[in-house]
């Protein structure tokens, strides 16, 4: 087989996955859109003025209404998909700040929770569609799978990361830094020959905690260990930087270039 005919193959396996390639920037607008996703909410709650209760309702409706279009397009659409990694980001944090602040879930249990959780849907993929590779959802089942897999690491990555940071006292610094520092591990891991679908999934739900306490480091005033950038300014720079690359990557939709990724 020769190069043109492989990298046409490729390119159409890239044209029926319903996700983007894992790059660099796929990492950098994943953390971000987690950052944003705490962020944003936080603002429509508190600065907004809408309160947990209403927050909750618009950030449930408008995932609803994502995932609709993301299971409705016929390929991997970076501005859809992106919004709902977004949005799925907002829910997933709600969901596991209504057990904690809410129904007063101890940390240690919803983390317990979720992983257990998270498991059991790997398990259920496994067993159904032998692999979890992200490199081929091209069935709405496993779509169906992949999105209940982000949305329990996000709610799980919450709740790990607010046991880290907080139930064991870490602070944002030192969560920023710890949990950094575990997604370099696992990229080193990868790199000298690790499973990469398992690495995939680990580095992805680490950089939710990473994500949410970069976040908190940014935002938080400084009598509060942060850097008292505030939610406003934090959201707006990274969802400029977001707004950026997905609009790169939507324009580059149709070119499809090979690449190695993690997963």
């Amino acid at each position: 087989m020769n190069n043109a005919t492989t990298t046409g193959v490729l390119s159409l396996s890239q044209l029926l996955n319903k996700v983007p390639e894992v790059t660099l920037a796929f990492w950098i607008v994943k953390i971000m859109s987690t950052t944003v996703g705490e962020t944003g909410a936080d603002f429509l709650a508190v600065n907004a003025g809408l309160g947990q209760g209403v927050t909750r309702a618009i950030m449930g409706a408008l995932l609803t209404i994502a995932l609709f279009m993301q299971l409705r397009a016929r390929r991997y659409v970076p501005w859809i998909y992106w919004l709902t990694v977004v949005l799925v980001s907002v829910v997933g944090t709600q969901i596991t700040d209504a057990l904690t602040d809410g129904l007063g879930v101890s940390l240690y249990l919803s983390t317990t929770v979720f992983a257990a959780g998270l498991a059991i849907i790997f398990a259920l993929w496994y067993r159904l569609e032998r692999t979890l590779s992200i490199r081929t959802i091209v069935t709405r089942r496993r779509e169906l799978f992949y999105w209940a897999a982000v949305l329990c690491t996000f709610a799980l990555g919450t709740a790990a990361g607010d046991l880290a940071t907080e139930a064991l006292g870490l602070g944002f610094k030192w969560g920023a830094v710890i949990f950094g520092a575990m997604i370099v591990f696992t990229l080193i891991a990868w790199r000298i020959g690790a499973n990469a679908v398992l690495g995939f999934w680990i580095a992805y739900i680490l950089t939710r905690p990473f994500g949410a306490a970069l976040g908190d480091l940014l935002t938080q005033a400084n009598t509060y260990g942060g850097l008292g950038l505030g939610a406003t300014w934090t959201s707006a720079i990274f969802l400029t930087v977001i707004v950026i690359l997905v609009t790169f990557a939507q324009v580059n939709s149709g070119k499809v270039t090979p690449a190695k990724a993690i997963a």
